[in-house]
């Protein structure tokens, strides 16, 4: 019983793990794919940047996070 908690636990952290860094690899990976084509002229100057760092990519999917959980996009039914 306690090995297959334990097993659950470890299941469940390497699954949360596991997406996170899939959404901070979307983050970056969107990120270098849009921003050049929607703002070709503000990346020739330099006003964006091309490419984000990961760390940059972290802040960004924590935003957004934070700004889906204020909205309610997380929401799955309508209120009554």
């Amino acid at each position: 019983m306690k090995r297959s908690l334990i097993f659950g636990f470890l299941s469940g952290v390497l699954f949360f793990v596991g997406i996170f860094l899939l959404a901070l690899f979307l983050v970056k990976l969107l990120w270098a794919w849009t921003i050049p084509d929607i703002l070709p002229g503000a990346v020739e100057q330099g006003l964006v940047a091309a490419e984000i760092s990961w760390i940059t990519a972290l802040k960004l999917a924590v935003f957004i996070a934070v700004l889906a959980a204020i909205t309610g996009i997380r929401k799955s039914g309508k209120k009554k």
